[in-house]
Formats: C-alpha cells, structure tokens, sequence
C-alpha cells in the first residue's frame, strides 16, 4: 500500500512518525474484502453469491473497512519498522485520530486515514571481549567434618523422646501453647499450640528456652525476653515482648545410636550411605554458593563491558516491579526509609540504577544468546513445569494446566533456563580460576550481593 511517511522525532531509542494511508486504496482493500464475501453470505431474498456488493457495502461497509484499516495501520507499522532495520523494545504505540467527524469521514471512506506511531527501539549492542574476562571462583571441598557434624544434626533431630514426670531439664522436649504480647497487645505470628520445644536448643529467641527450665506439665509461666535486633521480621526487632506459655507435655530425651540400623530407620542401607548421601547434599549445596559468587561477578565483568542506554520503558517497568515489591515489604514491616538509614529519594536513584542494570544485562544476555545460537529447547521447558508441579503435591494437574495454556507463565520458566545457558557459554569463554576458600567466606554476603 502506498503511504506518506514522516519522521517526528528521533531521540535516543525514541521514533515518531506520521503516516497516512490513502482513503482511496483503503476503499479499494474494503471492495475486495466486500467481493470475497458475496460468495459466502446468505442473506434473505437473495440467492447464494447474487448478494450485490453495493448491498453488502450498506449493510457490512463501516466494519469490513474498520478491519481493513486496522490491517492497514499494522502492515504501514511493519514496513516502517523493517526499512528502517528496527528492533522493538515495545509493541508500537498508534493514536490514531479522536475527533468524531474526522473518524466518521474515514470511516465512510471520505477522507485519508493520518495517525501517529510512537516506536521505542532497542539499542545496538556491540558484544565486548568476552575472553577478556577474568574471574575467581571460590570452591570448598566438603570436609568429614562437614559430614559428621551434619550426620550428628539429623540425628539429633531424630532423637526418640519418652513421658516424664516432675520438672523440666534442659535437652528435655516441652509443648507448649503460647501467646505474645507487646506493651499488653498480642501481635500478629506470636501464638502457638502444641508447639514442641527442645530446652537448650536455641531455636526459639535467647532467653526464651532457659526460663522454661523447672516448668511442669500444665504449669503456666510468663516469658519475657527481647527480640534481637536482627530480627527478620523488622517490625519486631529490637522490641521488648511477654509470653503467656502452658506446658502441655514434658518429654525426656532417649539414647540414640549412629549406626546401621539409625540409617536403616531413614530408610538408607547403612550408615556409610547415608554419609555419602550427606557428603553429594553438601557438595551441591557448596557447588550451588559457588555458581551464584562467580555468577554474580560475570555480570559485573559483563555490565562493565558494556555500556550504553537502554529503552525507558523497559527500565521504567523494571523499577516499578522493584519498587512495587520494596515498598510492600516496607509496609508490611512497618518501617520507613528513615529506618532504613536514606530517603525516598535517593533509593529511588539507587534502584533505578539497579533496573537500568538489570534491563541493561538481560539486553547483552539475550544478544550473546542469539548471536551464539543458545536454545531453550521444548523438553526443558516441559521439565521445569514438571519440577514446578512437584512444588505442590496434590495439585499437579492443575499446575501443569496452568502453564500449558499461558504462554506468559511458561515464558517466566524458559527465561531463567536461557540465561544460566548463557552463562555457562560465558563462564567457558573467561579466564575461571578456581580459588579455595572457607565455608565463612564461602557463603558469606558481601554489600554488593545485598543490593543486588
């Protein structure tokens, strides 16, 4: 179709064009259309493909031609976008005119459609020198103290325990039912029934567990401890707080020996393979901390290499997740950016900076991706929605129908598997050294893994 086209604007990754499609060539499309159609409506009166087309045009004209300029408007964009080379960062946004008289008139195929066509593109990006790259990565070997230690945990954990009578002592298991107040007002998560608790153990907050000690079955007792000032639940730390705890049960701890027949119990052949078991759990674990730490300095390595502007709307929709997600948690924990030791505004100038990097990345990913010919194939695809599945024992089907008619949701999963592929494509092409280290500076967090 011939068209007038003219440029707007070209501003960074932002065009504008104004394009008009001939009302007469739009006429003519719709004529077509008509005449395509005589063949195949009945219509009263008439006998099947005699329907005059001047008939047709009374009676269908106004949408058959709204569907011709709806095609029209999309083929004019294409062409746009494929003379130019353009690669879209978002779908075209048209405006197409408002005005009831004008739309009317090239509705009735009285006057040329004009409409606008906001494009934003993305960015060349031209692919650093990735064999600069060069990169340490920690790794720990797991010890047979690891194993021990972890071996002695479990059991621990499965400890068989007997009724007593008389007073509780530490390593002895209590149940307890318990309600929390702060300043005389119970909060939200601090009840509990039936909740078993192992005297010495740690697992409740300090100062906790040691007033319990003495307490008998069905005994009342008032705990006052104070949350650490660490706490995960921020709305919580540091506060002061009193428990009204009832001990339901008191049970003494029984003799447990790590031996064949302990690991038989868990369902392994011996000992020796629950070890080795517990060694293959450690070294993934291990494996697993060390891919994020060198991961993580890839795209450092990556963003240094490349810079350069990325489409604002993409950033922007990146920033709104980030700080839709930010700000909800800040709510629900009742703390203000004063807490957190900086203002509205300057978080919000350090997470743009962290949605820009994000988009920035997620660009230079997908280009090496497609430059080097890396795939998700169908069969990952489908096992990750299975292994998404299992995550909710019960409802399989239900999961497993969810992704197959959303292609959005199963484009979440195929996402995270194209970039570790990537990854792994990069990690082959930089100088990886392996460097060992401690299980402290191993799965320590450093600031910048904080932010990211």
């Amino acid at each position: 179709m011939n068209m007038q086209v003219t440029e707007l604007l070209a501003e960074g990754l932002k065009r504008e064009y104004r394009v008009v499609l001939p009302a007469a060539e739009l006429d003519a499309k719709a004529t077509a259309r008509l005449n395509e159609m005589q063949d195949k409506v009945r219509i009263n009166g008439f006998r099947p493909g005699k329907v005059p087309v001047a008939h047709l045009k009374r009676l269908y004209g106004k949408s058959v031609l709204a569907e011709v300029i709806d095609q029209a408007v999309n083929e004019a964009n294409s062409k746009i976008i494929d003379e130019n080379g353009f690669r879209l960062a978002l779908q075209p946004k048209v405006e197409l005119p408002q005005d009831e008289a004008a739309v009317n008139e090239v509705i009735e195929g009285k006057a040329d459609l004009a409409y606008t066509v906001g494009l934003e593109v993305l960015p060349k990006i031209e692919i650093g020198d990735l064999a600069s790259i060069t990169l340490d990565k920690p790794v720990l070997a797991v010890s047979d103290e690891d194993v021990e230690e972890t071996v002695k945990r479990i059991a621990e954990s499965n400890r068989p325990f007997s009724a007593k009578e008389g007073a509780a002592e530490n390593g002895d298991r209590v149940t307890i039912s318990f309600v929390g107040s702060i300043d005389g007002e119970a909060f939200e998560g601090g009840s509990g029934e039936d909740v078993p608790v192992v005297l010495g153990s740690n697992s409740f907050i300090p100062g906790f567990e040691e007033q319990l000690i003495g307490i008998t079955a069905d005994e009342t007792r008032t705990v006052s401890v104070t949350f650490p000032e660490a706490y995960q639940a921020a709305h919580l730390a540091g506060k002061a707080a009193s428990f009204e705890v009832t001990a339901k049960t008191i049970e003494a701890p029984g003799e447990l020996s790590v031996d064949d027949e302990f690991a038989k119990s868990l369902g392994l052949e011996s000992l020796e393979a629950m070890k080795e078991q517990v060694k293959s759990r450690i070294a993934q674990e291990h494996a697993a901390q060390s891919r994020n730490k060198v991961k993580r300095r890839l795209l450092d390595a990556l963003d240094g290499l490349h810079q350069f502007d990325v489409p604002p709307s993409l950033a922007e929709q990146e920033f709104e997740g980030i700080w839709n997600s930010i700000t909800s948690e800040m709510d629900t924990q009742k703390r203000s950016f004063a807490d957190e030791g900086t203002t509205e505004e300057a978080a919000r100038a350090d997470y743009d900076k962290i949605a820009k990097r994000r988009v920035r990345l997620g660009l230079v990913l997908a280009e090496i991706g497609e430059k080097n010919n890396i795939q998700v194939s169908d069969d990952e695809v489908t096992r990750a929605v299975v292994e998404r599945a299992r995550q909710f024992p019960g409802q399989e089907q239900q999961v497993w129908e969810f992704y197959r008619k959303n292609a959005q949701a199963l484009a979440s999963l195929r996402a995270p598997i194209f970039e570790e592929k990537v990854v792994d494509y990069l990690l082959e092409q930089a100088k990886v050294t392996e460097v060992p280290v401690t299980r402290e500076e191993l799965y320590a967090e450093d600031e910048a893994e904080k932010a990211a």
